[in-house]
Parts: C-alpha cells; structure tokens; sequence
C-alpha cells in the first residue's frame, strides 16, 4: 500500500500547527472582543440543506462532496460555515437577537488544487443575526480590520453592493433571468480576467451591447467618492448605492480604510447587500483570505418565511497561514517551555514537573533516560529555551540547575525561584 495524502489536502507538522493555532487565538481574541461567541455543528448536513435554493447555488455544488449514510439519506460535506448557521438558527427561532456567533472548522470543497486552494481547508466564520441596518456591516469590516492588522498585515478590503450590482446590471441591459448567470461570469474577473469574462457572457447568450456596457460599468475607476459620483449618473435612485454611502460613513467614524469595487460581486447566490473579499499587501498569497457579505434571505428560507437579516464574513484560515509563515519565518517546533532531565532522582523530578504544571508552566520530561548529553541534543533541536536537571546533589541542597539554552547560562535556585523566573521569561 503506497501512503500518500488525498489530492487537495495536507499534514501540518508540530511547528506549523502550533502556528495555525497562534492564528486562531489571535482570531478568537478578536471575534470575542466585539461580543461573539463560538458555536459549532457537524461537519455534513444533509443534502438537501446544502443545495437549498439559498444556500450555495449550482457552482458551489459541483464541488460538494455527496455521499449516502446507510439509511441511503443523502448528505454532503459542509463546504462553508454559513449554511449550517442558517440551518441552526432556523431550528432554533427562538433564539435572543441579535444573535451574535463565531464558528472555526474545516469545510470541504471538490475543486482544482492550486497554491492556497485546498480541498479540505479551515474556515473562521464570524457573522451577526437579526440586525438590517448597515451597523451590523460596518462592525464586521471593522472586526475584520482589527484582526488583520493584530496579525501584522496590512489589508485591502474590497467592498461592493449585490442590490447595486443587480440594477447597474438590469441598466446594463442584463435580463433579470440572466442576472445570477452575469455575477457569476463577472466573480472571475479577478482570477481569469477580462478576456475570460466577456467569452463566458458571450456564451450565456448575453449581446455584445450589453456585455459593452457590462464591462464599461464594471470598470469604473477613480477614488470611492468618484465612483458613488459616476454610478449616481447611471442610476439616480439605487437602493444598493444608498446602503454603500451609509456604510462608507460608518466605516469612516471607525476609521477603516477600504476600497469601492464596484466588479466585486461574490459568486455564491445568497448574497442580498454588502459583499467583502480582502487581500493583503506585500504578501505573497494573491488571493483572497477573507470574504463576505449580508445573506438576508437564507435564513428566513429555513425558516419558512421571508428576510431574516444576516451579515457575516469568513477567514480563510489556511491562505492566512501561508501568508503568516512567510512573512514571519518563525521556527518553534514545540510548545514545551522547560524540559527536565532527572539525574538519578526520577521519582522527585515528576513531582517538580506536576508543580511546574500547577502554575501553568509548559513542562516535558525525560521518560526513556537518554542522560544528560542526549537530552540536551534533543531538547535543542525543538528549540526548547531551558533545560531542567535535578539530580541527586542539587537536591540535598534543596535547589534545582536550570540551564538557559539559548546563552548556555546555568542558574542553581529553590522551587519557588524557579516558579518566579519561569513565569516572568
């Protein structure tokens, strides 16, 4: 049997989780700042659920991994955060709003492999329930916002309108049949450019008039306030644009930077207002690392009636780490903070390393009784920054040798001395 991972998936080593999770805690951190609280559901739902009209639309379910239980019920891998949400809170309708929930696990898409692009890949999902006005919006941005730059990136936040896209592209001369068709044609321009945009609307029957004034009105360019002064030509009354103007003010009394892309449209079909997607300067990873957006009607699907409102934003945990380790080279391959080594006195340096555990000191021992030469070879190749030796001379002293790895220092010291230094470096 030849063992080899899954295409689309990987291992990540010792070193590199303890990275992802330093990513995630920062995350955590900023989610329940602003007052979210975690939840969590299982890793499939039911099929049905997945390919409900408002949930993912028909691309998004090519790449759905389908499978049957043995009760032949149909189910597929979650391949985001969002519809299971919907789905919880649509059983449970009664639950206090503005509900307020963070959500980190792996979702599954069945798509091309690329650089960044996993099969099986963490998501962050942070999103707010039950509130229509642009406040919501503005807060998630600005959470956003926050958690980027707390990880040391500098972020471009993109922000467009699915209600102004939808009537720039019905002025365009799109066909409301046609509209979802158009959005998802124009969701690859980033990717594929505008080459491949136009080719795709040509094949979906639109006419080259309206595929003109398609990619005139996609291309708008100039400053935010220019572009909301060249739509408004284009459409004096826009609902869509009205919800962009008060959120760019929010935005502003928050002081986040963002930028008007009046092409960014999100292909996934649920999106009803707001659509986000952020990229990160001077990094190496092109794509995406966040996006999305307001969901007013995925919600109320589930639960049988009409809007519910919804806004909501995912981080693409796995890019963000690639980003993260090549900007930041770190190279800590263990957790462990001291490493005993007992010297002929095993029995008394396990009951040292419970008391170092009692005050919240990361601590491994010696359990195979390599000596002391080997375990300094192994404690240096993780990186461990101080080796513990407690042997039978340093304990008719009452006192322990504690030697600092990094400047070979060796310090004799009580328990308690230890405890201070240890907590304090």
């Amino acid at each position: 049997m030849k063992l080899q991972l899954p295409k689309g998936t990987r291992d990540l080593k010792p070193e590199e989780a303890i990275v992802k999770n330093k990513i995630v805690d920062t995350l955590k951190e900023v989610f329940e700042l602003y007052g979210y609280s975690p939840l969590e559901t299982p890793a499939f739902e039911r099929f049905d659920i997945l390919a409900s009209k408002y949930a993912g639309g028909d691309e998004i379910l090519k790449e759905t991994f389908k499978f049957k239980d043995q009760g032949k019920r149909e189910l597929g891998l979650r391949y985001d955060l969002t519809v299971p949400l919907a789905r919880y809170v649509g059983m449970n309708p009664n639950a206090k709003m503005p509900f307020k929930r963070y959500q980190i696990g792996e979702v599954f898409r069945d798509g091309p492999v690329e650089k960044a692009r996993y099969r099986q890949f963490t998501q962050c999902d942070v999103d707010v329930v039950g509130i229509n006005s642009m406040t919501a919006d503005a807060e998630i941005i600005a959470l956003t916002s926050r958690a980027f730059r707390k990880l040391g990136f500098e972020p471009v936040i993109r922000i467009n309108n699915r209600k102004l896209l939808n009537e720039l592209l019905i002025n365009a001369g799109v066909k409301k049949d046609k509209l979802e068709t158009a959005i998802l044609s124009i969701d690859k321009l980033e990717k594929f450019g505008l080459e491949t945009v136009k080719k795709e609307l040509k094949e979906k029957r639109i006419d080259s008039k309206t595929i003109g004034n398609i990619i005139k009105t996609i291309n708008i360019k100039g400053s935010n306030k220019e572009k909301i002064s060249e739509i408004r030509k284009i459409i004096s009354d826009s609902d869509g644009l009205k919800e962009i103007e008060e959120l760019f003010s929010l935005l502003k009394i928050l002081n986040v930077d963002i930028e008007f892309d009046v092409s960014l449209s999100r292909g996934l079909a649920y999106y009803t207002g707001t659509v986000v997607e952020v990229f990160l300067k001077n990094s190496p990873v092109k794509s995406a690392v966040c996006a999305g957006g307001r969901y007013d009607r995925m919600i109320g699907e589930f639960l049988g009636k009409g809007s519910f409102p919804a806004v909501g934003i995912s981080f693409g945990l796995d890019r963000i780490y690639d980003a993260y380790v090549e900007k930041n080279k770190e190279d800590k391959k263990t957790v462990t903070k001291v490493y005993i080594v007992p010297i002929n006195a095993f029995n008394e340096s396990l009951k040292i390393a419970e008391e170092l555990r009692n005050e919240n000191v990361r601590v491994d021992i010696d359990l195979s009784g390599k000596g002391p030469s080997k375990n300094l070879q192994y404690a240096n190749s993780f990186g461990i920054p101080y080796v513990l030796f407690i042997g039978e001379d340093e304990l008719k002293q009452n006192k322990v040798k504690l030697k600092d790895m990094k400047s070979g220092k060796e310090s004799l010291m009580t328990a308690k001395e230890l405890v201070a230094f240890l907590q304090e470096n």
